[in-house]
């Protein structure tokens, strides 16, 4: 679909009520209960003994949660007062809402919505409450008298009303990167967001925020039996202080977000996060936001082939970024990113001093660019901070003008370091950083992929301009650690991937990395190769390339493992503008399959854990005719240890009302291409 007519389409729902919204102002007290449009979820406003807040989570008739404690922990403020209802409001919205690009480019957002006003002796407090078919979103508005306030915590508890599974990182307030623990519930003592659980009575859920900004992050601390409390990270004064907040301005917080669904891949196909996000608040030059698919001069510096620093072994020279910028051209790939293309790498380590418009010394960037417009190839520029946010935000506007000047529309960013005065990366102070380059990019007209990011909370939805990101222990762990197990893989898309897109790099296809043998001097051949490789099938790989959905979609490997090979066509032919997304089957740790659709065209991923299986597709999503289906799967004898490479491709016709049954090696996975054929 064209901008002109997404943008079209707005106008037209709007003007003709595809909008149908109404506001009750000063209702019924005695009745606090909202319920989802369909009746489905019902959430109840309440107080406990003492007058405080509570709200209580049912899904068809069946308890779930019970969230107290309601709050946050101003220092200054007696929040020990009990709080007094004041006035209620209720609202109710079903709307259509088109994005410039994502999983399915049409959303409805379809909401019934309590409003409920509460006041003490010092402070006001508004407690807004929006409750989805899919699931529901709080957040809390806080107003004082003038003066400043050290925001101390949030009190918000999270008690689950029976055990379970629970999928889940550590929580941790640096870095996202680590392997899901499957483990019961009631044995999960902290997590970072989103924390998937499956309740012994059946129910899937899922724990996150969404619209995070101007305030730190939220992680979980188990502090009872089944019992989360919300932990904001905190700022670096060592006082317990979150973040300090001027009074005479309203506090809002990010929305606390518990997505629910009858099977785990409902979790997937929730738009709750979206939902709970403004649309663009700026007038935006979307004519360069695009998805694409892209190559990088990457990988081989992970492997240790080459170096980000200049030397006889650097990645990012002129010729090697003109090779892979003429790769691109002839495999129908948009991008080309470039790392270590810019002066600063030699340090390092020391005071990451990066210049972000300045090429090293054997890299002239001007004509790589040049040649690449000329091909019509984009370039992906690499902005590594090393975490030296201060260098950064030094530079930033003639960077960004500098990307200008060439017309350069994309920018990878990264914080591999620690950020300056003992700030902690997911902190107030690293949002907010976070929040001034998206908001600066998108009034210059630049598409961002974030490493070391911040979580994503839907913002995109505001910021279409805010494409991808990592988030998440990503491909490059298997080149130089024990590597990312196939589970890993298969949690991924009930976990991060509930947050927003993942750049997690797949696509890599020397599995065991034997074309390395011809690099003696690095550092591969120093290590044991049967721990230090991608514990995956071939196949698995290529399946990523649907299955972790991201716009900006990479084929990660050295570009010499792509020449020739049968199995690199799908990349050849996949689109990552898709039109519509759906989960069709899966369990988290275990197994998933995802169908996308791209204009007539539709794809199929699906991928394993460590346990082969065969698995059961209805093609009841495609439109009428027939289809011409292509099969990049396991071989017969695959397997991801020991027989990863073993594949095939096949072809068959189907319609609508087939069945595709796909043989999964353990490890392994299957990409699927349907065209129409036409009669």
């Amino acid at each position: 679909m064209s901008r002109f007519r997404t943008i079209l389409i707005i106008s037209i729902g709007l003007l003709f009520g595809l909008v149908s919204c109404s506001l009750h102002f000063g209702s019924n007290k005695d009745n606090l209960i909202v319920y989802s449009p369909d009746g489905s979820i019902d959430v109840k406003f309440f107080f406990d003994s003492v007058h405080c807040p509570m709200l209580s989570v049912s899904k068809d008739n069946v308890p779930l949660m019970v969230i107290s404690h309601i709050g946050l922990d101003v220092e200054g403020i007696n929040m020990a007062d009990s709080m007094q209802l004041s006035w209620v409001d209720r609202r109710q919205c079903d709307s259509i809402w088109y994005q410039t690009w994502g999983e399915s480019k049409e959303i409805r957002e379809n909401f019934h919505e309590l409003r409920i006003g509460m006041k003490t002796d010092t402070i006001d407090m508004v407690l807004e409450i929006k409750v989805f078919n899919d699931g529901l979103g709080f957040r809390y508005y806080y107003s004082c008298s003038d003066g400043k306030y050290a925001l101390m915590g949030e009190n918000t508890q999270f008690q689950f009303l029976q055990d379970g599974t629970c999928w889940s990182i550590p929580a941790n307030f640096e870095s996202y990167e680590f392997l899901y623990r499957e483990q019961p519930l009631s044995n999960t003592q902290d997590a970072n967001t989103p924390m998937t659980v499956r309740l012994d009575n059946g129910y899937y859920l899922s724990l996150h925020e969404a619209a995070l900004k101007m305030m730190p992050e939220m992680t979980l601390r188990q502090v009872a039996p089944l019992t989360f409390k919300s932990e904001l990270a905190p700022d670096n004064t060592g006082s317990g202080s979150k973040m300090r907040w001027t009074g005479n301005s309203d506090l809002q917080t990010s929305w606390r977000t518990i997505t629910i669904g009858q099977d785990a891949v409902d979790l997937i196909n929730s738009s709750l996060l979206l939902n709970l996000n403004a649309p663009p608040s700026l007038v935006l030059d979307l004519s360069h936001v695009r998805p694409m698919k892209y190559i990088g001069i990457w990988w081989g510096m992970h492997l240790g082939i080459n170096s980000w620093t200049p030397g006889n072994r650097h990645g990012a020279t002129t010729q090697s970024a003109l090779r892979y910028v003429d790769f691109a051209t002839a495999n129908n790939i948009d991008a080309v990113l470039i790392e270590g293309w810019n002066q600063g790498w030699e340090q390092w380590g020391g005071s990451q001093d990066f210049r972000f418009y300045e090429s090293a010394p054997d890299m002239d960037i001007d004509s790589v660019i040049r040649y690449a417009h000329r091909k019509g190839v984009e370039i992906i520029i690499h902005h590594e901070t090393g975490g030296n946010i201060i260098n950064y935000n030094y530079q930033i506007d003639s960077a960004f003008h500098w990307c200008k000047q060439r017309d350069i529309h994309a920018i990878k960013t990264g914080y591999a370091g620690a950020m300056p005065d003992q700030q902690l990366h997911h902190s107030e102070y690293g949002v907010n950083h976070y929040w001034d380059v998206m908001t600066f990019a998108a009034h210059e007209g630049l598409m961002l992929d974030v490493h070391e990011p911040i979580k994503p909370t839907g913002l995109r939805r505001e910021f279409p301009n805010l494409m991808t990101g990592e988030g998440v222990r990503g491909m490059e762990w298997n080149a130089w650690s024990d590597g990312n197990p196939p589970s890993h893989d298969a949690t991924i898309p009930f976990t991060r991937m509930l947050a927003g897109p993942v750049d997690y790099t797949p696509g890599i296809f020397d599995i065991t990395y034997r074309s390395l043998k011809k690099y003696p001097h690095q550092k591969w051949n120093q290590q044991d190769a049967s721990q230090c490789r991608v514990h995956s099938t071939l196949a698995h790989q290529v399946a990523l390339w649907v299955v972790f959905y991201s716009p900006w979609v990479m084929a990660a490997d050295l570009i010499e493992n792509y020449q020739n090979h049968p199995m690199f066509q799908f990349f050849r032919d996949y689109n990552p503008d898709c039109d519509w997304s759906k989960a069709l089957i899966g369990e988290p740790g275990a197994y998933v399959a995802i169908a996308r659709r791209s204009g007539d065209i539709f794809y199929i991923g699906a991928i394993t854990n460590e346990e082969p299986r065969d698995v059961d597709i209805p093609l009841d999503f495609l439109y009428q005719g027939r289809y011409k289906a292509t099969c990049y799967q396991d071989g017969p004898k695959a397997h991801y240890e020991s027989n990863p490479l073993d594949y095939r491709i096949t072809q068959q016709e189907v319609v609508a009302s087939d069945v595709l049954t796909l043989h999964l090696a353990a490890g392994g996975g299957v990409a699927v291409i349907l065209k129409p054929i036409v009669e």
